[in-house]
């Protein structure tokens, strides 16, 4: 094998250093939706107290710290105020997971209840096309997750 000339040698060590850096990950937002499940199970859609419950949004802590959701909230596109779910105090574990259904219930530290209840008008998610939002308590988006399929009853949002 030749040497190769000092030029060459002197002129590869005064080019630039150009440095490639590795593909970055996408960061995920810190509470991240999971699922919608917009159309609970059984016909008709009654209002029934365990009907609006089979409707909810699953959210989860993709950090490995536990996150206070105090004033977070969670809406859908309507943002009416009876559409705004805000929690109140309330820890998600890292890496947990939270489902928010729309009825009434015991809050626990799995499931939380939005508390609707009156008839059909009580449904928050709609059954055709809608948006979900998680939002800090500044206000700043944190997630979102939309759906457009009427017939099928549940959206996956990873």
């Amino acid at each position: 094998m030749r040497p190769l000339p000092l030029a060459l040698f002197a002129a590869a060590l005064t080019l630039p250093f150009v440095s490639i850096a590795p593909a970055q990950a996408a960061t995920l937002p810190a509470v991240q939706f999971v699922k919608i499940y917009y159309n609970s199970p059984g016909s008709p859609d009654n209002g029934a107290n365990s009907s609006l419950n089979g409707e909810w949004a699953q959210l989860r802590n993709t950090t490995r710290k536990a996150i206070n959701l105090k004033g977070w909230t969670l809406r859908d596109k309507t943002a009416a105020p009876d559409h705004v779910y805000t929690f109140d105090a309330f820890t998600l574990g890292a890496g947990k997971t939270v489902t928010v259904r729309t009825g009434k219930g015991r809050n626990t530290s799995t499931t939380r209840y939005w508390g609707r209840s009156g008839g059909t008008f009580a449904y928050i998610w709609n059954q055709a096309s809608d948006t979900g939002y998680v939002r800090n308590p500044s206000g700043k988006l944190i997630d979102s997750c939309s759906y457009n399929n009427s017939r099928a009853a549940s959206v996956n949002c990873l």
